[in-house]
């Protein structure tokens, strides 16, 4: 889960990059970069840290230029050193630079193929990089001095022909343009929008239509799967159609917990799917308990509470806010190592004892993963003297691991993972628990005005759309995602950060 970013304008567009990325911040509190184009130079400035922490005066100063891209990034795996932060740089061909959000399942191939075949090196382990030298390559095979847009749209095709993942992107081509590209399943979002100026018409590119409103930019649409949009440095605008077999099977995840709900993905508004998803929970609750008891339904801040509000309206309850949030504190989802999760919690909730006492509660997340976090916050709903703690969540079971770009643990930390949902209960502490069906959901998410028939649902179903993930390939990344390996990578890190400083 990571933000990209991508403009041509017609003046510097280092304030609007990093606007844009702060209100894609969402997506990725580990690191942020941005990189922009002037006269044929580049301009670099990534760290670890917010946006906010990353850039200061100085360093906005010196990205000058009317053409740049930018990331926030959330390891998926691995190393969080900031040498692994984004945007990355290769100089051959034309001077290239690339950002993306996604993953690759064959990425230890294609390291390979790059070393063996294309002759190139790769500096980290992180799959962008990977991803960048193929695009480069691809693009260096055309042969030309100075690339066009049938060269760019070619160079994208043989991406799609050789990389196997979730993977949207965007990549500035120094001097000549910005590509943005989406994989031939279109797994991992990315729209493009306009907006009009006295000097003319400006291009942005974004994971989320959300970024595009707050910086003035009309959305054009969605990226469609295997489809590339190129724009000239002049502010030309091209797309193509690049893969062979394209089909939208788009992450259902995230419109359960990932986006923001004022974005609108492949068409559909993210807050009427959250709005749908409450729905389906109320009548999934009043066909197994019509007669419940339920006295009053609180969210778990923030990304349940538009399904938390239209579950109660269902239902006939009351809604009530019952944890005020310390909004200074990152998403625990996002925090890597158990102990730190365990640690924030406490730190970013606090139970409103009047909205608990006495009474029976229905508490609404938007999913259970690790259930450390819902573990606790029952515990708090207890000690603030609720009566029964009911627990609901939005979407199904989280019983398998993400593979294309959202750092779910390992099936082992899935709490589940083959468990029944009346085992979740007991570990969690619930007096009831109640889990959104899986049809449930596919209908609240693809069932506005534009229909999806497909989506991703692996972490629910184990069904992985690109069909080359097997056994083998699960327990290679279990042993890269679990918490042990990532607790000594990140000490190790520390060490070679300290020594570089």
């Amino acid at each position: 889960m990571c933000g990209i970013v991508g403009i041509v304008g017609k003046s510097n567009v280092n304030q609007a990059l990093y606007d844009a990325l702060t209100v894609l911040q969402h997506r990725g509190q580990d690191a942020a970069g941005i990189v922009t184009s002037h006269d044929g130079r580049l301009f670099l400035r990534k760290d670890n840290g917010l946006v906010r922490d990353v850039f200061h005066q100085r360093h906005m100063q010196r990205l000058v230029g009317h053409m740049g891209i930018g990331h926030v990034r959330y390891p998926t795996a691995g190393s969080s050193t900031s040498a692994e932060a984004q945007p990355f740089y290769v100089n051959s061909p034309y001077g290239i630079t690339l950002a993306h959000n996604g993953n690759l399942t064959n990425v230890e191939q294609l390291a390979k193929e790059i070393y063996e075949s294309d002759l190139r090196h790769v500096n980290t382990n992180s799959d962008s990089e990977v991803l960048l030298n193929v695009f480069a390559h691809e693009l260096a095979q055309r042969g030309k001095l100075q690339p066009t847009e049938e060269d760019v749209f070619a160079a994208v095709t043989d991406v799609h022909n050789r990389c196997v993942g979730g993977y949207a992107v965007v990549a500035m081509v120094t001097g000549y343009g910005i590509v943005g590209f989406r994989d031939p399943h279109g797994i991992r979002p990315i729209v493009f929008g306009q907006r009009h100026t006295d000097e003319g018409v400006e291009y942005m590119i974004a994971s989320e239509s959300v970024s595009l409103d707050v910086l003035g930019f009309t959305l054009i649409r969605d990226l469609a799967p295997g489809e590339a949009v190129y724009i000239t440095e002049e502010g030309k605008l091209h797309t193509r159609q690049c893969a062979t077999n394209p089909s939208l099977t788009p992450c259902i995840f995230e419109h359960v917990y990932l986006a923001r709900p004022d974005s609108i993905i492949d068409g559909v508004s993210v807050y009427k799917a959250r709005l749908r998803m409450g729905e389906k929970l109320a009548e999934k609750i009043l066909r197994e308990r019509p007669e419940h008891d339920i006295d009053v339904v609180i969210p778990i801040p923030d990304t349940s509470r538009t399904a938390a509000l239209e579950l109660a309206n269902h239902l006939g309850v009351k809604f009530r806010e019952g944890f005020v949030k310390n909004r200074y504190i990152g998403r625990t989802f996002i925090m890597p190592g158990q102990a730190a999760r365990k640690k924030s919690v406490r730190q970013k909730l606090n139970a409103i004892e009047l909205e608990f006492r006495g009474k029976n509660v229905m508490l609404v997340d938007d999913s259970i993963v690790r259930g450390t976090t819902c573990k606790q916050i029952i515990q708090m709903a207890r000690e603030a003297g609720a009566k029964n703690v009911y627990f609901c969540s939005a979407a199904p079971a989280v019983r398998y691991p993400n593979v294309y770009g959202i750092d779910m643990p390992s099936a082992h930390e899935l709490i589940a993972h083959n468990r029944s949902t009346q085992d979740v209960a007991d570990l969690i502490g619930a007096d009831w628990l109640i889990y959104q069906d899986l049809p449930d959901l596919i209908e609240a998410v693809g069932g506005g005005k534009i229909k999806i028939d497909k989506f991703d649902c692996a972490v629910f179903d184990g069904h992985y759309v690109t069909g080359d993930v097997d056994e083998a390939y699960l327990n290679k990344i279990e042993q890269a995602r679990n918490d042990a390996s990532k607790v000594k990578t990140q000490a190790v890190s520390a060490i070679i950060d300290l020594y570089n400083n």
